[in-house]
């Protein structure tokens, strides 16, 4: 492949942005770059893509739609995919992909924050009824999450990729479909992880954990097992809703519930007098009724008539709840690995000396992290929308500059969240413990997990970008290398051989998070734009009954 006309294109392109943008040649200065940079990769041979020159047209038909007159065109027209050259008006592009990209990550940033202060506020009210109720909460969390609420989470994701692309081609009625299959498999998945979240006291003890504050996780959990379910439709119909470009109902849906929720715990733990227990059950309530408000959403909206025309058989054929397995399989270990590697870290603080402490801070970082992962979720969210839907649509060279822009606006928003974690580390413990150890420990911790903040933002970015196209597949080996072959072995060497505690667990965090971020850099640098849109078009049609996964 000749990168000589590319490299003039992008000369010329460069100077006229620096023309328009006057001050901003910096902007410039990394797009060019970067370009060609993607066109020096794309020269190389290498096992991730396979080589080919020319993309083939590709066909968008629909499903049907009433009144979808213009669906219909759009079906009468193939899409060509083109060849990857330089846009007319690459900074009108650039400006507009930020538009969309900051459009909607903020709402989802607020979405995402918002159900996520579920279980921050329930561990706040446990955590103000003692150390032993803060442990047993923190741990009950960690528990639930590895057992329960990622293995959901990961089997919904692979509506980022289903829904997502099938949007993109303008088949909307296939969106209710694939919701309708998603929540037909949550459900089944979630009645073996109810179970394992009853005898969560009992496993934990198993493991070696305190039987004190097991026994205290163990009772915690038992009321997270009504939100479990509830959990799973939520996830279902968020990304239903946000892989059409339908955010702000979910930000006023989660803001109604967050409050409700905050009510509820100060209820059920101080008037009802039910401690622990209470937090727990406030959160399992709290999903539900968010549940209830995007259903009737849903119901009464215009994206229930176009969209979601109504239950039917064809979500559960067999066929196609294989093919929905295909992807969600992956999907969860792509999710779940990462998960289980940050939760195995609060569990292994368990073993270290004054293990009430130690698992008390790890939580509380732990917390923290998931906070402000939120942000990067929401961008992740936005990439991923963004990139399924181009690539839907056969618009490959539009997916590879949503990738460009949000890579600029991770970075951005990474760098601003580790300051302001290091700024705000002597007074972030008093919202989770009273005690003065706890406080000073939390301080301490605080500017390690400044860096893990900014890794974890490009990280999430860019594994958003992966959902998008389809390669959970190849995430999940990615992170099962990087966090169970790099990361947890040097936590254990930290914290355990070097004596660093729990902030050396931390430490072996950071580490797997910087060979996950190269290795999903080089992915991305030698991506194929052109057949990713092949695939997408495969994989919204069904080509031959097959799924075509990365």
């Amino acid at each position: 492949m000749d990168a000589g006309p590319y490299n003039k294109a992008y000369s010329i392109m460069g100077r006229e942005i620096m023309q328009i943008y006057g001050p901003s040649r910096i902007w410039a200065v990394i797009w060019a770059l970067s370009n060609k940079a993607t066109m020096a990769f794309l020269t190389l041979d290498g096992p991730i893509h396979s080589q080919r020159s020319t993309a083939p047209a590709i066909a968008s038909t629909s499903r049907g739609m009433s009144g979808g007159g213009e669906v219909e065109a759009a079906a009468a027209e193939p899409l060509i995919v083109p060849a990857l050259e330089p846009p007319p008006d690459e900074p009108a592009a650039v400006g507009a992909e930020v538009r969309k990209q900051a459009g909607l990550a903020a709402p989802l940033v607020a979405c995402s924050l918002l159900q996520y202060s579920l279980q921050v506020v329930s561990v706040m009210f446990a955590g103000h009824l003692g150390e032993l109720s803060l442990s047993g909460a923190s741990v009950a969390s960690s528990f639930a999450n590895v057992t329960g609420f990622s293995v959901l989470l990961g089997m919904g994701s692979a509506l980022d990729t289903f829904c997502g692309q099938s949007y993109g081609a303008k088949q909307f009625d296939m969106l209710g479909t694939h919701a309708q299959r998603a929540i037909f498999v949550l459900m089944i998945m979630g009645v073996p992880l109810a179970f394992v979240l009853a005898f969560s006291g009992q496993i934990l003890i198993a493991l070696g954990q305190n039987p004190e504050i097991s026994s205290e996780a163990g009772l915690y959990a038992l009321w997270l097992i009504p939100g479990l379910f509830a959990y799973g439709l939520l996830q279902c119909l968020t990304k239903f809703l946000q892989t059409q470009n339908i955010v702000h109902p979910l930000v006023v849906c989660s803001a109604i519930t967050l409050v409700l929720h905050i009510l509820l715990c100060w209820v059920m733990v101080h008037c009802f007098d039910l401690g622990n227990r209470g937090a727990a059950l406030s959160i399992s309530l709290s999903y539900w009724f968010n549940v209830i408000l995007l259903a009737i959403y849903i119901k009464v909206s215009e994206v229930g008539r176009r969209s979601w025309p109504g239950w039917s058989r064809e979500a559960l054929k067999l066929k196609d709840v294989n093919m929905y397995l295909r992807l969600a399989i992956p999907s969860t270990f792509m999710t779940c690995l990462e998960y289980w590697a940050f939760e195995m870290v609060v569990l292994l603080a368990g073993f270290l000396p004054n293990p009430k402490l130690e698992t008390s801070i790890l939580s509380i970082s732990l917390n923290t992290m998931w906070m402000v992962y939120t942000i990067p979720s929401g961008l992740s969210s936005a990439i991923s929308i963004r990139v399924s839907n181009e690539l839907g649509a056969g618009n490959p060279q539009a997916a590879q500059l949503s990738v460009f822009v949000s890579g600029i606006m991770c970075l951005t928003e990474g760098m601003l969240v580790a300051i302001i974690t290091v700024l705000v580390r002597d007074i972030w413990g008093y919202l989770y413990s009273n005690e003065d150890e706890v406080v000073k420990y939390v301080a301490k911790m605080m500017p390690i997990l400044a860096i893990s903040d900014f890794m974890d933002g490009i990280q999430c970015t860019l594994s958003g970008a992966a959902r998008g196209c389809g390669w959970q597949k190849v995430c999940s080996v990615i992170n099962l290398c990087a966090y169970y072959t790099i990361g947890l072995p040097s936590a254990v060497i930290f914290a355990f051989v070097l004596k660093i505690g729990g902030k050396g667990l931390w430490m072996g965090i950071i580490c797997a998070m910087t060979v996950q971020i190269l290795a999903l850099v080089v992915m991305l640098l030698r991506t194929r734009w052109n057949e990713e849109a092949e695939k997408a078009r495969d994989r919204v049609q069904g080509s031959d009954g097959r799924m075509m996964l990365a």
